[in-house]
């Protein structure tokens, strides 16, 4: 029933469906204090924008820009895979994880929550067999929706407990690719505190344990978001071998925020501290329930 009222939606153009997301990010904002405090102090407090007047113009591109996702994921979700590839007018080293694959490397596949990041993992599912790691929504009436918009193509999804980390495992080892969000706040147990932006946040250890066990080759991605609705330019970064630890992880991630950090998703709780987890020695902490 949801897909039935949602799918004309998608079949607007990408500009108006930016233009349409502009007013949910505002809509957002102004009516969640929580959201719109969290937005402000993590933007702020990046030290990427010291002159007022510049942080000033970043806020609101990013509040724009987090409004976007959640609108233009219905054309990704629900139009003809054929007309969603069509949205790249660009992609950046492919090459580089063609020759990964050439040597019988496991890939994985790393997308902050910046740009597009639902058109990354597309667009690799349409190429290779991909799969993703998945963490269930809050909203269980948007969970179908979500999972047969993901599931197209080459794509798996792996549940964010033991059987989907071995699934993992299993892929790489087969010289498969898979996926998941870098700078997603982790479980205690599941992650170590390590700056990012100057600011402790607990970071993933599970990218390290599989490259490690596996010798995967890890590449970072961005599809960046074109001004008019123009589509994307997809970016990918290869990371270093050997394997470096979480903090190294993290200050990849920022050198790839750098490139546009409006479209960076600031509104996020990436500084959060779950219940069960000692908190690291510092004053500048968001604390929230896991």
């Amino acid at each position: 029933m949801l897909e039935i009222v949602l799918r004309p939606l998608a079949w607007l153009p990408l500009r108006w469906l930016h233009v349409l997301g502009a007013g949910v990010g505002w809509l957002a904002y102004l009516l969640s204090p929580r959201y719109s405090a969290r937005l402000d102090q993590n933007l702020k407090q990046s030290g990427l924008f010291p002159q007022e007047t510049d942080y000033r113009r970043a806020r609101r591109r990013a509040v724009v820009e987090a409004g976007k996702i959640t609108v233009e994921v219905l054309a990704i979700w629900l139009k003809p895979p054929p007309r969603v590839m069509g949205y790249f007018r660009e992609v950046r080293n492919y090459d580089k994880i063609q020759r990964a694959r050439d040597a019988g490397r496991g890939i994985v596949l790393l997308t902050p929550h910046l740009g597009c990041f639902e058109i990354a993992g597309f667009y690799f599912g349409q190429r290779l067999p991909l799969t993703v790691l998945y963490r269930p929504p809050r909203k269980r009436w948007l969970q179908a929706l979500m999972i047969r918009g993901r599931k197209r193509g080459r794509t798996e999804l792996a549940t964010t407990d033991l059987a989907g980390v071995r699934k993992l495992l299993r892929a790489l080892r087969n010289g498969e690719a898979i996926g998941m969000l870098p700078d997603q706040a982790p479980r205690f147990g599941d992650g170590v505190w390590a700056p990012f932006f100057g600011r402790p946040a607990l970071t993933m250890t599970l990218t390290s344990r599989l490259r490690r066990a596996t010798q995967a080759a890890a590449f970072m991605v961005f599809a960046e978001r074109l001004p008019k609705g123009a589509g994307y330019c997809l970016h990918i970064e290869q990371l270093p071998d050997p394997v470096q630890d979480e903090a190294a992880l993290n200050r990849a991630v920022e050198a790839m925020i750098r490139r546009r950090p409006e479209q960076y998703l600031w509104g996020y709780d990436r500084y959060k501290v779950p219940r069960d987890a000692p908190p690291p020695q510092t004053d500048q902490l968001s604390v929230g329930p896991e």
